[in-house]
């Protein structure tokens, strides 16, 4: 069907021109200067994409050159003319200069008759911008697209015999389009010969003698609505009071290029409408909450930022379920950062459709998962969820190298069936966010990370502490105690045999530490030789057991690094928190009793 970037009379702000989309040409009918002022803010495959679209809802206007895709790129522009009255033609040779010089688009006019033609070559040739290279111009009998034929009727007396309206196929529909018309008498046979036509017509809300009356269309039109033509009124002169005087009656306003139906639509463009308004309340409420995290300056905004946006993309995708997955290349794994109506999943990352999604680069898309030998039906098995679609989208940092993957989990509108396209389309804008959070994420992390050791750095020590010991030390019924530790005679290893066996024995002795602590308990390389490890819900005596077990093992242990056998000891001082003293003051009584172990001989604990 045809699409209006405006549907008013000379005096409107938005003036009549029709649009429609063939394969990669944009065809207009009529241009005054408000539809090129719009054609040049949206582009012509903005334009072109809503066209094809379902549309949106009725007054939205979201579509824009940042729209284009393959499938709605645009290589030639048609202008197909009814008369020459300014609000028809006025915006042309703008859009012949703005085609030929931004664009880079071939622009064809098309004249109705060859008189027309003569007058719009005789404006055209004295306009700056518009020499004959810039732009074709001929007549309907030229073009060999959409069945063209121009239907000759009456307006203005000045323009007797030089005013058309034109007949078209378009997607095999037959439309009839009326231009400026006093009357529908020439129209109405090519109407009666295809009665399921599309009427376009001219309508004005006042009795005039060079405009067709509302009520004489409406007489003319109900017979053959009823046996199947639709009618849609256009070039209008008081929108409110044309709406008033089609109620109740089957004509619709000719709808916008950003309109479903128009606003007189059908029950499924009302039920289109309100979908996209309840979806933009649920992004709108995830964009709320993400923003209330910002000014709070939540302790954990990358997560929650992750969260919110794995909500937003379920909310966009219309899923039941949707995760966001990082990819641990470090340790081979696949886990779920942020993951809605489950828990955290770790997997191997040579399984899985997200695994298979990593590897290849590229979007995964399944409606029919048990068939699917990638398909990893473990979950659905242990807790009964029953999953039948899946999309999984594939995520780069800012280098383009893939760090995570974002998972939508059955479809809840149409057909129950995700679409590559459509869907990734939707999910874009949120995987691209959550793709930044995370590279951010990974980049925090890696600075508080010992890149030799693999242990946390100093950084990292004061960043968990802050997050999460800091508020274990201020409960009474858990205690917190800590170690610092050092490698004895660590500066004789480095002078004997040299510093990459130094580092050896620096990683041999953060492996034995990392292999031998709890999981809710921290290990740090505190600097040079020396190590921290923070043990939770832990008193000085049980610390003091941990270090006396982790000295064992290093003093019975052998690193080989540079060809020879490397044998070492290590000294440790320990304490318990004193809620009442700082972090550091915590750790200068500590750093004390481990002077006191160096002093008193080394490889030993000292309490």
């Amino acid at each position: 069907m045809l699409r209006f970037l405006g549907r008013g009379s000379a005096f409107a702000d938005e003036q009549n021109a029709a649009c429609f989309v063939d394969e990669d040409r944009l065809v207009l009918i009529d241009c005054g200067m408000s539809a090129f002022h719009l054609l040049r803010h949206k582009g012509p495959d903005g334009i072109a994409a809503c066209c094809r679209r379902k549309g949106l809802p009725a007054g939205t206007d979201s579509f824009s050159d940042s729209t284009s895709t393959p499938e709605s790129h645009i290589h030639e522009l048609y202008v197909l003319v009814t008369h020459t009255h300014g609000d028809h033609v006025g915006g042309i040779p703008m859009l012949i200069h703005y085609a030929y010089y931004i664009w880079k688009l071939p622009v064809t006019i098309v004249a109705p008759s060859e008189e027309v033609r003569q007058d719009l070559e005789f404006l055209f040739d004295r306009l700056e911008g518009c020499s004959r290279k810039t732009y074709t111009l001929t007549t309907v009998d030229t073009v060999p697209y959409w069945s063209l034929q121009a239907i000759l009727t009456s307006h203005a007396p000045e323009l007797e015999g030089r005013c058309f309206g034109f007949r078209l196929m378009i997607d095999g529909r037959s439309v009839i389009y009326t231009g400026d018309t006093s009357t529908l008498a020439p129209f109405l046979p090519y109407l009666d010969e295809v009665p399921d036509s599309q009427l376009y017509t001219e309508a004005s809300t006042k009795k005039q003698p060079v405009h067709l009356y509302v009520d004489d269309m409406i007489s003319e039109t109900t017979d053959r609505i009823r046996q199947g033509a639709e009618v849609f009124v256009m070039h209008l002169d008081d929108e409110q009071s044309m709406r008033e005087r089609i109620e109740g009656t089957a004509i619709r306003l000719a709808p916008l290029y950003n309109e479903p139906q128009g606003p007189q639509g059908t029950e499924e463009d009302t039920q289109m409408s309100q979908e996209h308004e309840n979806m933009l309340k649920d992004i709108f409420a995830v964009s709320e909450q993400l923003y209330a995290e910002m000014k709070g300056s939540s302790e954990n905004y990358h997560s929650k930022m992750i969260e919110h946006l794995t909500t937003m993309g379920k909310v966009l995708s219309d899923a039941d379920r949707a995760s966001f997955w990082k990819w641990d290349k470090a340790n081979h794994t696949l886990w779920t950062l942020a993951a809605t109506g489950t828990d955290r999943i770790t997997i191997p990352d040579n399984t899985g459709l997200v695994g298979k999604s990593l590897a290849e680069g590229r979007v995964i898309v399944t409606n029919d998962p048990y068939n699917d030998p990638n398909f990893n039906s473990e979950v659905d098995k242990k807790t009964g969820y029953v999953t039948k679609s899946i999309l999984v989208m594939p995520v780069s940092n800012i280098k383009g190298e893939y760090i995570g993957a974002y998972q939508v989990i059955n479809k809840l509108g149409g057909d129950g069936k995700f679409d590559e396209v459509e869907d990734c389309r939707k999910l874009s804008l949120a995987a691209i966010i959550c793709g930044l959070a995370l590279e951010s994420d990974v980049f925090l992390e890696e600075s508080y990370t010992d890149k030799l050791t693999g242990l946390k750095n100093r950084m990292g020590f004061f960043s968990d502490f802050n997050r999460t010991y800091f508020k274990i030390i201020k409960n009474p019924d858990i205690s917190l105690s800590l170690f610092i530790s050092d490698i004895d005679k660590f500066k004789s290893v480095n002078d004997t045999y040299g510093h990459n066996a130094g580092d050896e024995v620096l990683k041999h002795v953060a492996k034995i530490m990392s292999d031998n602590c709890r999981e809710c308990d921290g290990i740090y390389r505190w600097g040079g030789e020396e190590f921290i490890m923070i043990m939770t819900d832990a008193n000085m005596e049980k610390c003091a057991a941990k270090a006396e077990e982790l000295r064992k093992l290093i003093e019975e242990s052998s690193c080989e690094a540079e060809g020879h056998v490397i044998r070492h000891t290590m000294s440790f001082g320990v304490t318990e928190f004193n809620p009442a003293k700082t972090i550091e003051e915590n750790i200068s009584v500590a750093d004390a009793k481990l002077y006191l172990a160096k002093e008193g001989g080394r490889n030993q604990v000292v309490i």
